[in-house]
């Protein structure tokens, strides 16, 4: 019983399969082993086909637009930059041109008022009639066409409007309606748009008016000679 229950339960067959390419016993090389080992070989060489490394190339040109992206960036900050230092810079000349325009302004200015007492001193010695011939004359057009030509400019003439930004007026005749200039004591200057002295005035009303225009000239005389005397003791 023993015996059968073994032989019911045997176990399969062990094979072993002898792969070496030299037999032992005759020491010849065996061909099926070298044909299987060669078979192996093709297998592997021809079934395997090496690939292009397409995810290679795919991550190249994956890289190369984030790469071009900050070069464009940085170019467009350069420009960016350049334009603003050529604004200011071109701000910066203007203003160095303006501030240069104005120093030599008012240094003009400055020399042009410490002249104005000789301007005064001329307009009298022209209405005494010393300026009728002579070398004085001479002297006194060239000065005075020398300091027009820098910008000197002269106003409050009789018959002109009144404006109490240029003019200051010592009397007024009449009742104030259309003012203008009846009688001028001293005359104004500016230099530009600035104004280097006013004019001393006195105020009528309108041109037509001679009654009140020769009235204001008459009673101007004392005044204007006050104002002329005062002139001579400022330039003393």
């Amino acid at each position: 019983m023993t015996n059968s229950g073994n032989k019911g339960n045997s176990e399969e067959p062990v094979s072993f399969v002898d792969k070496r390419k030299i037999d032992p016993e005759t020491g010849e090389v065996r061909e099926q082993a070298g044909a299987a080992d060669g078979a192996s070989s093709a297998g592997t060489e021809e079934g395997v086909a090496p690939q292009a490394p397409q995810a290679g190339l795919e991550g190249d040109g994956v890289d190369a637009a984030p790469a071009a992206a900050p070069a464009s960036d940085e170019l467009a900050e350069r420009t960016a930059d350049l334009q603003r230092l050529t604004a200011e810079y071109t701000n910066y000349r203007r203003r160095v041109e303006r501030d240069r325009k104005t120093a030599i302004d008012s240094a003009k200015a400055a020399v042009v008022t410490e002249l104005l007492g000789v301007l005064d001193d001329l307009d009298r010695a022209k209405a005494h009639g010393d300026l009728e011939s002579g070398p004085l004359r001479s002297v006194a057009d060239k000065l005075i066409e020398a300091l027009r030509k820098q910008g000197l400019e002269e106003f409050g003439f009789e018959g002109e409007p009144f404006d109490p930004n240029l003019h200051e007026a010592v009397q007024h005749e009449g009742s104030g309606h259309d003012p203008v200039i009846g009688v001028v004591m001293r005359k104004g200057y500016r230099f530009g748009e600035r104004v280097l002295r006013h004019a001393l005035v006195g105020v009528t009303d309108g041109v037509g008016d001679l009654g009140a225009g020769q009235g204001a000239a008459d009673s101007a005389e004392p005044a204007r000679a006050e104002a002329s005397d005062a002139d001579a003791g400022s330039d003393k």
